[in-house]
């Protein structure tokens, strides 16, 4: 594994401060609250076409599938990140019961594929430090 870098801490505090952009809170703390759709039907209920709650919805997620793909290309070190990006984990599991879903919809097989690929890898990170850690943070997360 490379190394971490001082480009790769400055990258994740620039992150860092775009999630504390106005705009950006606002749709992380709606995402927080409200976002745990099993299925697609509950997904267009919670999220109808053209709502604000659909916008904070896709900001959400298409920022963390962008920083996925930083680290998918190598230009964000995974170890690093993952000891202090917990909401990417957080995003993916709240995402993944309607993944499958969503792609067939879309007939997009790789639509947020940097987002799972980064979030299957942040959970077996997480088994590994802690035995019943992420059985745990699923449980807390889709409640």
């Amino acid at each position: 594994m490379t190394p971490a870098t001082y480009d790769d801490v400055n990258l994740i505090l620039k992150l860092y401060d775009m999630r504390r952009e106005e705009q950006m809170r606002i749709a992380r703390a709606w995402f927080s609250a409200n976002f745990k759709p099993k299925t697609m039907a509950e997904y267009d209920r919670l999220c109808p076409k053209g709502s604000g709650m659909n916008a904070h919805a896709r900001q959400v997620i298409t920022y963390w599938d962008m920083v996925a793909s930083f680290i998918c290309s190598g230009v964000l070190n995974q170890e690093l990140f993952f000891q202090s990006g917990r909401e990417l984990l957080f995003v993916w599991t709240r995402v993944e019961p309607i993944l499958a879903e969503w792609r067939a919809l879309y007939k997009d097989p790789n639509w947020l594929k940097n987002l799972e690929s980064v979030g299957t890898a942040y959970a077996e990170y997480v088994k590994k430090r802690g035995a019943e850690a992420y059985e745990s943070f699923v449980a807390r997360v889709r409640g």
